[in-house]
């Protein structure tokens, strides 16, 4: 199974290290990531500055998917589900970034820099990233639902 290659990636403060050691990485690994920053360190930036950017990008299919983080991932999150076309979930368990992916179609993997560490954001990255969305009818209806919800059309 072949795995994302384009990968965005954005942090506030909150999650600045750790994007800064994830994209190395990612990089390493072989993945095109493109960075909607913080481009440095700044304690009073804000988390929507960065994270729609990123989102934005993922609904236009200017990168395949996209890793978000803040201090808990919870701020990321709740930007990131607002751009139509995202679906964005705060992960910290395996299960739940392949599981996001297969039943869901989850294309913003949100994470708290402050929550998990780098070892382990690596690991459900790599995971979000070679997941597969199944398609199942009951997953396509229930998408299909949130679309209407999106579009406003209910």
């Amino acid at each position: 199974m072949n795995a994302v290659k384009l990968v965005g990636i954005a942090a506030d403060h909150g999650g600045f290290e750790l994007k800064t050691e994830l994209s190395g990485s990612l990089r390493d690994a072989g993945y095109e990531v493109e960075d909607f920053g913080a481009y440095r360190f700044d304690s009073a930036d804000d988390y929507p500055d960065f994270i729609i950017p990123l989102a934005r990008a993922v609904a236009a299919a200017q990168v395949e998917r996209a890793v978000a983080l803040c201090g808990s991932g919870v701020g990321a999150s709740v930007a990131a589900n607002k751009v139509p076309g995202v679906r964005a979930g705060l992960i910290h368990d395996v299960f739940s970034a392949h599981q996001g992916v297969e039943d869901d179609d989850m294309n913003v993997l949100c994470l708290g820099g402050k929550v998990i560490g780098s070892g382990l954001a690596l690991e459900l990255i790599e995971t979000f990233l070679h997941a597969r969305f199944g398609g199942a009818a009951r997953h396509e209806r229930r998408l299909a639902k949130i679309h209407v919800l999106e579009t406003g059309k209910i």
